[in-house]
C-alpha cells in the first residue's frame, strides 16, 4: 500500500495515500480495531451537515473568511452527498464522546479543502482541521448535535413515512372487511363475535399511536447543544454562534432545530434520545403484536385457525413440499426483538453520563439509528408483502363462528347467566349445537333462540 507522511502535534504517521483522513484518524483506526460496526450513512451525512452549518455560521459572524469557508463547505457538501463515505473508517467502539469521528471529519474536510485550493494532502494550511474546520466547536457539543440531526431526520424522513404506509395498508383492510363477522378470541380461547375489519382497525390504531408518540418526542430532539463547546461553557465560540448555526441547519433540513437553552443538559445527558428510543420500543412491541396476530390467524392451512390466507411469497421449506410460512411476520418480530435489545443498550448508555459529559454517545446513536432503519424497512416490507396480499378464508371464518359456544353470551339478558352456562356446557359435553342444547334444556324455544342469538347483532351494544 502506498502511503504519505503526515505530521501533527504528536509527530508523524503513515496514512494510505488515497485517503483524505489525517493523523488523528489513522491513530484511532489502529487503536480502536474493535468489531465490524461502522456508523451508518445517516450519521455521516449529519456530520457533513454539522460541519457545513458551522462554516456558514462562522462566515456570517465574521469568524471565518469566505476564502476558507467556501472550500470547507464544498468539502462538507461532498460528505453530505455520500461520496466521502470511504474516508470515515472508524469503529463505533471509540472514545465515548465521539471525538475520533469529529476529528475524522475535521481532517477529511481540511485535506479536501486544501486540495480544492491547490495544496497537497497533509498541508494543514491554509485550512487547518482544528483552527478552521472545528472553529467555535468541540467534539463535546458537535457530536451530540450530529446525533440529534441524524435521529430527527431519520424519524421524519424514513420511519414516519414507513409507519404511515403500514397504517394505511391496515386501514384499507379494516374498511374492506368491516362487515366480516367472526369469532373473537381472548386468552386464545373462543369469545364473543367481532369483525375481521375491527381486528385490522385495532392494529392500525396501534401504528397510528406510534406515530403520535414519535411526534411527541420531536420538540426535545430538535433542541441542539451546539455552542456548548467544552463542558457546556461556550468557551472559544462567538456568542451568537449557536443561534446562527441552528438557523442554518433549520433552513437546510426543513426541521425546526433550535438552540438548547441549557447546553450542558444536551451534552451531559441524552434523555431526548432515550425518550425517542422509548417510543421506538413501544412501536416494536405494537408491531410484534400485529405480526403475531396475523400469523396466528393465518396458521394452518388446515390444522390451524386458518381464518386468513397468508400470501405465497415463493419461499418454501427445504424438505416439506409446498409449505408456505409467515416469513414477513417472522422477519418483523426479529426486528422488533433487536429494537427491544437496543432499548437496554440506550437505557444503560443514557444512565451513565458522568458529570459534564455523557461518554456513551456512539453506542446510543448507533442503536437509535439501527432501530429506526430496521423498523422502517420491516414496516414497509410487512405492509407490501403481507398485509396487502392477505385474503380472508370466508368459509373457515363462518364455520368457526357457527361452532362458537360463546354465542351463548347473547342469552344472558333473556335467560340469565346461570342458564346460559348450562346451555354452553351441555353443548360442549354432548357435542350439540347451542340451539339444540337450549331447546333440550327447555331454556328457549327454537324461535326465541333464533331471534336472540344472531352474531351480526353481537358486535356492538344492543
Amino acid at each position: 500500500m502506498t502511503t504519505r507522511t503526515e505530521t501533527d502535534s504528536l509527530g508523524t504517521i503513515e496514512i494510505p495515500e488515497d485517503r483524505l483522513w489525517g493523523p488523528q484518524t489513522e491513530r484511532a483506526r489502529r487503536l480502536f480495531a474493535i468489531g465490524t460496526e461502522r456508523f451508518p450513512p445517516a450519521l455521516i451525512r449529519a456530520v457533513g451537515q454539522q460541519k457545513w452549518a458551522s462554516a456558514e455560521a462562522n462566515r456570517r459572524l465574521g469568524e471565518l473568511p469566505v476564502l476558507l469557508a467556501d472550500p470547507i463547505k464544498q468539502a462538507a457538501e461532498e460528505i453530505i452527498s455520500g461520496v466521502r463515505d470511504a474516508d470515515f473508517p472508524l469503529s463505533v467502539w471509540q472514545t465515548g464522546s465521539g471525538t475520533q469521528t469529529n476529528m475524522n471529519a475535521n481532517e477529511v474536510i481540511s485535506n479536501r479543502a486544501n486540495q480544492i485550493l491547490g495544496h497537497k494532502l497533509g498541508a494543514r494550511d491554509p485550512v487547518h482541521p482544528n483552527d478552521h474546520v472545528n472553529r467555535g466547536q468541540s467534539s463535546n457539543d458537535s457530536f451530540p448535535t450530529v446525533m440529534h440531526l441524524a435521529a430527527a431526520q431519520a424519524v421524519e424522513g424514513r420511519l414516519k413515512p414507513a409507519l404511515a404506509t403500514l397504517a394505511d395498508s391496515l386501514a384499507a383492510r379494516a374498511s374492506q372487511w368491516a362487515s366480516v363477522v367472526k369469532v373473537g378470541r381472548t386468552h386464545l380461547m373462543d369469545a364473543v363475535p367481532v369483525t375481521l375489519g375491527g381486528e385490522f382497525a385495532t392494529w392500525e390504531r396501534q401504528v397510528r399511536l406510534g406515530l403520535e408518540r414519535l411526534d411527541a418526542c420531536m420538540p426535545r430532539l430538535l433542541l441542539l447543544p451546539q455552542g456548548g463547546t467544552a463542558a457546556g461553557t461556550g468557551l472559544n465560540r462567538h456568542k451568537e454562534f449557536d443561534r446562527v448555526f441552528c438557523e442554518v441547519v433549520a433552513t437546510r433540513t426543513g426541521l425546526a432545530f433550535a438552540p438548547n437553552p441549557d447546553k450542558s443538559e444536551g451534552m451531559a445527558a441524552h434523555d431526548a434520545l432515550l425518550e425517542l428510543h422509548g417510543a421506538l420500543n413501544v412501536i416494536a412491541a405494537s408491531l410484534t403484536k400485529v405480526a403475531n396476530d396475523v400469523r396466528l390467524l393465518g396458521s394452518g392451512p388446515r390444522s390451524g385457525l386458518a381464518e386468513l390466507m397468508i400470501p405465497e411469497d415463493g419461499l418454501s421449506s427445504s424438505i416439506m413440499p409446498g409449505k408456505t410460512n409467515p416469513t414477513q411476520s417472522e422477519a418483523l418480530t426479529m426486528v422488533c426483538a433487536q429494537v427491544m435489545g437496543n432499548q437496554v443498550a440506550v437505557t444503560v448508555g443514557a444512565a451513565h453520563g458522568h458529570l459534564e459529559l455523557n461518554t456513551y454517545k456512539p453506542l446510543i446513536i448507533q442503536a437509535v439509528l439501527q432501530s429506526i432503519t430496521l423498523l422502517a424497512d420491516a414496516s414497509e416490507s410487512f405492509a407490501r408483502h403481507m398485509v396487502d396480499q392477505l385474503e380472508p378464508n370466508l368459509p373457515r371464518i363462518a364455520e368457526n363462528l357457527a361452532k362458537s359456544l360463546m354465542l351463548a353470551t347473547a342469552l344472558n339478558p333473556h335467560v340469565g347467566y346461570d342458564k346460559a352456562v348450562k346451555v354452553a356446557k351441555l353443548a360442549l359435553h354432548e357435542d350439540l349445537t347451542l340451539r339444540e342444547a337450549a331447546i333440550r334444556l327447555g331454556v328457549t324455544s327454537g324461535a326465541e333462540f333464533d331471534a336472540w342469538v344472531r352474531p351480526e347483532t353481537m358486535i356492538r351494544p344492543a
